[in-house]
């Protein structure tokens, strides 16, 4: 039977750059203890919709152009990456977008670096009290927040990008990575969605880790609530490593600053510091520490440049 045309791919015109590319790196931290490091180079994917944020936000915007929609509304904090991108494809696509931004102190502030840039891009912008927006999750609370931001009409992406849509398109990154050698597949996670996908997507015998870069155990019931919307159950290939947020989302210390950095140094890579510094610092801690025997091949995803 002849399948009905999809018609044109609405992204097609940003040219992503897929399947992004693996390299090996050669690093001591690692190879002292016989464990291979490969690279999964999703900050690669588009200069400006990066790794993770791609591989959540594209799904949304199809789903979007799919429905009629042409104005997005998603959510986020003063610094969010995720704001950055869905203003970048939103500029990009010509989609109108607009970001509720929690802290309504800020409206009264000048913009930061990131929040200019959304601007730049032509998202509008509406600050909400931080108890409002913490009602996003309700329907009753995120009607409101909507209505506030004249934003009943959009097509709703939620904060971090993170939901079934996205779940489901993030399994393509672990089919990318399902034909490497890579037994153990890293990543770190803030909402859990990419990880949520990308576990789906990998072959027999390989794992997922995640390094939450959030203080507090509630991600691992986030992650298993997206498989189960998104494939019907949990999935059992996956764990979730909780000792490495340097003191929660977006926190830092003396001790991952000095990493990033020497990573910087000796491979001439930046770092995205919220995310990918912390991944490949538990990766360097855990591997110095015996958890992965060797012989052992791992795959850190990438997920996104110091935007």
């Amino acid at each position: 039977m002849t399948q009905p045309d999809a018609g044109p791919d609405p992204l097609a015109a940003l040219r992503p750059r897929l399947p992004s590319p693996v390299r090996e790196l050669d690093d001591p931290l690692f190879a002292r203890h016989g464990v291979r490091l490969l690279l999964k180079r999703d900050d690669l994917v588009h200069p400006e919709i990066p790794g993770n944020k791609w591989r959540k936000l594209g799904p949304n915007l199809r789903a979007a152009a799919a429905g009629g929609h042409r104005e997005l509304v998603t959510f986020g904090g003063a610094w969010s990456n995720h704001l950055r991108a869905t203003a970048a494809a939103g500029r990009l696509l010509d989609f109108a977008t607009i970001g509720i931004v929690r802290g309504e102190e800020l409206a009264d502030r000048p913009l930061n670096d990131s929040l200019a840039r959304c601007v730049a891009d032509g998202m509008r912008l509406s600050f909400v009290t931080r108890s409002a927006y913490r009602t996003k999750s309700a329907p009753e609370g995120r009607d409101a927040l909507l209505a506030g931001a004249g934003a009943l009409g959009a097509y709703v992406v939620p904060e971090g990008g993170s939901n079934t849509a996205a779940v489901r398109g993030c399994a393509e990154l672990g089919r990318e990575l399902a034909g490497t050698d890579a037994g153990v597949v890293a990543l770190a996670c803030g909402t859990g969605g990419t990880l949520a996908g990308l576990s789906a997507g990998l072959g027999p015998g390989q794992r997922a880790l995640g390094v939450s870069v959030l203080k507090g155990s509630f991600l691992a019931a986030e992650i298993r609530s997206f498989q189960t919307a998104a494939f019907g159950a949990p999935l059992p290939n996956w764990t979730l490593e909780e000792r490495f947020h340097h003191g929660g989302f977006a926190r830092s210390t003396p001790e991952l600053l000095r990493f990033a950095e020497g990573f910087e140094d000796r491979h001439g890579i930046p770092l995205e510091r919220v995310y990918v510094a912390k991944l490949l610092h538990a990766l360097a801690e855990l591997t110095a520490a015996g958890e992965f025997p060797a012989g052992t091949t791992l795959a850190a995803v990438l997920t996104g440049p110091p935007l």
